[in-house]
């Protein structure tokens, strides 16, 4: 099972893509390197805590899968209220954790739902 979190690399002129899997991330020694410039990012105990409990919510999400599928979620909205399934939701709601880096904006993206039985992204 991969659950992958990506975030844009801050060093200077280089701004690529960086994914890393958050099941993996322990395994790495809370590192994660940059394979375009090979700046290595080390995430503090607060930050790693957070990633964590992401970890843990996802694989929650997953065993409850079967429930999850046969509930809605309601949404009012001005011209009335909408009921989503909440999968549906889940597989079209973009999260994201912003940071603040030495003044410079960084925002880790991941999706919690799986797009197919072993990969949640």
């Amino acid at each position: 099972m991969k659950a992958l979190i990506d975030f844009n690399c801050i060093e200077n002129d280089c701004g690529t893509t960086i994914h890393f899997n958050l099941l993996d991330l322990m395994k790495n020694g809370s590192k994660v390197t940059c394979g375009h410039c090979h700046r290595i990012y080390q995430f503090d105990p607060a930050f790693i805590q957070k990633l964590e409990k992401l970890r843990v919510l996802i694989l929650a999400v997953r065993d409850a899968e079967e429930i999850l599928g046969d509930s809605n979620i309601s949404v009012v909205t001005p011209a009335g209220t909408v009921t989503l399934p909440y999968r549906l939701l889940l597989t079209r709601l973009n999260s994201l954790i912003s940071l603040d880096c030495n003044g410079t904006k960084m925002d880790f993206n991941f999706r919690i739902e799986p797009l197919n039985d072993a990969t949640f992204k």
